[in-house]
């Protein structure tokens, strides 16, 4: 979920991957400054749905392998969420692979990485010291900027730089941050010459964009490609021919001081076991069927022999 955080906006976080082991809060002994006790894992999560529900499911996945788990969801965007895991408020997250390499990376993602081993090739390169990811998952979800069917055929609207001739006509959704981030608005601009004649800051791919959408208050919004409100609508999913979103594969990131043979053969059992399609059939029980966010996950946990 997932885009380029402006450099000013997160020159510290950057600066991590290029500094020594000596310098960086992030190799240093996890124990001091954490939230975690001995022994146990703080999981936390971005505040959208599906990051929740993932951070639940790593949870659970732990707790059935006799880890002792703290949750600290719902944190906020990354720029948030990755100055926690830095200052030991939490230990692991699930994260997405293209997102976090344009987050970290200086300039964004290097020029024609975008499947998902060479993107994952590329991030490991410039994880700050003191973290790593464990293996990725199938489950993929991306970044789309999406339309109703009705503006799609009044704009003959197939792909993203069919925006470009009218973008300055439409009023766009998303998230606040979206504004500062690469795979946001800079992107757009930068890719495909497009620039809106307003942008609505609201939330992160969540009900307050989709509503809007809906409801003809925005005309293009930010969307995550999971969100079973995309088939519920009908919208259409502009196509990405000049790849602004990469691959966004699912994988946990975690402090390494957090971590343990225990730890990341539950993890990697999970990653194993994910999809996008079986990540947007759970997805939809929390959205759409309103069920208990740890109901779905230890259901997705249990069908997959993982309880």
């Amino acid at each position: 979920m997932r885009t380029r955080i402006a450099v000013a906006a997160f020159a510290l976080l950057l600066s991590l991957s290029a500094c020594g082991a000596n310098d960086d809060p992030l190799s240093k002994d996890t124990t001091t400054g954490s939230s975690s006790a001995p022994g146990s894992i703080t999981i936390g999560s971005a505040n959208f749905a599906e990051s929740e529900l993932l951070g639940e499911i790593y949870a659970q996945a732990l707790e059935a392998k006799g880890v002792t788990v703290k949750r600290q969801f719902n944190i906020g965007a990354r720029e948030l969420y990755l100055k926690a895991l830095q200052d030991g408020s939490i230990d692991l997250l699930p994260e997405y692979n293209g997102a976090l390499l344009s987050a970290l990376a200086k300039g964004g993602a290097p020029a024609g990485v975008s499947k998902p081993e060479d993107v994952l090739t590329e991030l490991k390169k410039v994880l700050p010291s003191g973290t790593e990811v464990l293996e990725q998952s199938a489950a993929e979800d991306k970044d789309t900027l999406t339309v109703t069917a009705a503006t799609a055929a009044k704009y003959n609207l197939k792909s993203i730089a069919d925006l470009t001739p009218v973008a300055s006509k439409l009023s766009i959704g998303a998230g606040p941050e979206w504004q500062e981030r690469y795979q946001g608005l800079k992107g757009l601009k930068e890719l495909y010459n497009i620039q809106f004649k307003t942008f609505k800051p609201l939330d992160a791919g969540g009900p307050l964009t989709v509503n809007a959408l809906v409801k003809g208050q925005i005309d293009v919004g930010n969307i995550f490609s999971t969100d079973s409100s995309i088939a519920t609508n009908k919208f259409v999913v502009l196509d990405d021919p000049k790849n602004l979103y990469l691959a966004e594969n699912i994988l946990p990131l975690i402090r390494t001081a957090a971590n343990s043979p225990t730890v990341s053969g539950a993890l990697n059992a999970v990653s194993a076991k994910l999809t996008t399609e079986n990540l947007t059939t759970y997805l939809a029980k929390v959205q759409v069927d309103k069920q208990d966010t740890a109901a779905v996950a230890k259901a997705f946990l249990t069908e997959n022999g993982l309880a």
